[in-house]
């Protein structure tokens, strides 16, 4: 069994085990970098992130172009080569985890194939397909993510049941059908398929879709959703599956109890995801795991064991890549001897449906189970110049403020490119900003970036485009 020692060994190439390899070489660090893939990448480049918003790009051009009819431009039909667009979108993947790879050997990385396993608190064997190695460490970082999440009693054997990472490969584009899960990962690839022709439904089990999300962003994805899927049955789950030759024969049960069956070409499962934490190994050491599954940390990233420590979708919520990467150049940070902590005062997110849906800071509905003290400014995009040139007044932009102090707790924009436009939010809560700064610091005209401004003005109650007077 071939031996070796490394400084750092990173268990997982995703977002945050890439980061991380990358944060440590650059300190200095001699680095191992263990994954399962050919290249560095994880879940997000190959099978998640990149290859769905490459999808969606195309969802949004083929949309585009129905709608521009409306502005006098009537475009054909488009004809869907799917070899070709399936290939388009795997070059994307190809292109981005080479140059990972390539970033890996330009720090002097040393990168091992293979899947990891805790021997011990200094110990890891790894199985290539070369044999069985073992890798001795003085610090290690485990960042493995996450998988989907199941659910036994609907699991049918036939490959026309989709997980995500199914439907990114896009086998066909089906007539009919359902999404099972109104999270933002089956609302995103629903809407791919749907603009690529196929009549798409969504079941959800809670009253609206996003659940989590505020709902004064979710009703205007809410409206578009229902403006384009054939159907959106909110309140209701799905309490039965079974194959047949024409298609999944699904049972959905309502709010009221009453069922109904029907057929659907394809069924996409997306009810969420789950750490890896199983078959790593964690049990020969003092790792922990909490009631939901996830490895125990501290706001260094460290586990229990000391010199162990873990990033990304396996230390919790939220499991969004860039939370991933930053706790992996923490933990980086940490090792190298910094005195840093993983403490964010706002984590973006990002729904990348049309309209794209994102939030960061405090949420209103947050602020209330808090009990935190707020004041809310609204900006609707009906009033913004640049999103009437766009044919798209359906979005809004929210500010949340302390009474008291004035400065910005929380920002919601809903809209195109709202993915876009939130980092400007998250700067402003990071920086301790006003609802004042905000509002003196000169935004371009005509653009998006303005409702931002505009919300701000709002709050004082002279905001230029709409007039909304300050309640006294």
């Amino acid at each position: 069994m071939a031996k070796k020692t490394t400084q750092i060994a990173v268990l997982g190439g995703g977002p945050g085990g890439y980061a991380a390899a990358f944060m440590a070489a650059d300190l200095g660090k001699e680095v191992t970098l263990v994954n399962l893939e050919e290249n560095p990448g994880g879940v997000c480049l190959y099978r998640g992130c990149i290859p769905s918003k490459a999808l969606l790009h195309v969802a949004k051009l083929i949309t585009e172009s129905r709608e521009a009819e409306e502005w006098g431009l009537k475009f054909e039909e488009p004809e869907i080569d799917l070899d070709k667009l399936r290939g388009w979108k795997n070059d994307v993947v190809i292109q981005m985890t080479g140059g990972l790879k390539t970033l890996s050997k330009q720090r002097n990385i040393t990168y091992i194939q293979g899947r990891g396993k805790f021997v011990d608190a200094n110990t890891m064997s790894i199985e290539t397909d070369d044999g069985e190695q073992t890798l001795e460490f003085e610090q290690a970082i485990l960042a493995t993510g996450s998988v989907p999440i199941e659910i036994p009693a609907l699991a049918i054997d036939d490959d026309r049941v989709m997980d995500s990472t199914g439907a990114l490969e896009l086998p066909d584009i089906p007539g009919k059908m359902l999404v099972i899960g109104g999270g933002y990962i089956g609302l995103e690839l629903g809407q791919v398929y749907n603009a690529l022709g196929t009549e798409v439904s969504v079941v959800e089990m809670m009253p609206n879709l996003l659940p989590g999300a505020d709902q004064d962003l979710v009703k205007h994805v809410e409206k578009r959703v229902k403006e384009h899927l054939t159907d959106v049955m909110t309140n209701s789950k799905v309490v039965e599956m079974k194959a047949q030759k024409n298609g999944i024969k699904v049972t959905i049960e309502g709010k009221n109890g009453d069922q109904q069956n029907k057929i659907y070409d394809r069924v996409l499962m997306s009810i969420g995801r789950r750490p890896v934490t199983e078959g790593l190994g964690l049990e020969n050491t003092a790792i922990q795991i909490d009631d939901k599954g996830f490895v125990i940390t501290d706001d260094q990233c460290r586990t229990d064991e000391s010199s162990i420590f873990a990033i990304g979708d396996i230390a919790g919520e939220p499991m969004l890549a860039h939370k991933a990467s930053h706790e992996g150049i923490v933990a980086a940070e940490v090792i190298a001897g910094s005195k840093v902590v993983f403490e964010p005062y706002a984590i973006p997110a990002v729904v990348f449906t049309d309209p794209e849906l994102a939030w960061c800071g405090v949420t209103e509905s947050e602020a209330k189970e808090q009990g935190i003290e707020y004041e809310v400014a609204k900006f609707p995009w009906a009033a913004s110049g640049r999103a009437t040139t766009l044919g798209r007044n359906d979005g809004l932009t929210k500010i949340l403020v302390d009474p008291e102090t004035e400065r910005i707790l929380g920002v919601g924009i809903v809209g195109p490119g709202a993915g876009e436009l939130i980092a400007e939010g998250v700067l402003a809560i990071e920086m301790a900003a006003t609802v004042e700064d905000l509002k003196r610091s000169i935004h371009p005209h005509p653009t998006l970036s303005e409702t931002l401004m505009e919300s701000a003005e709002v709050f004082f109650g002279h905001s230029t485009h709409i007039y909304r007077p300050k309640r006294t």
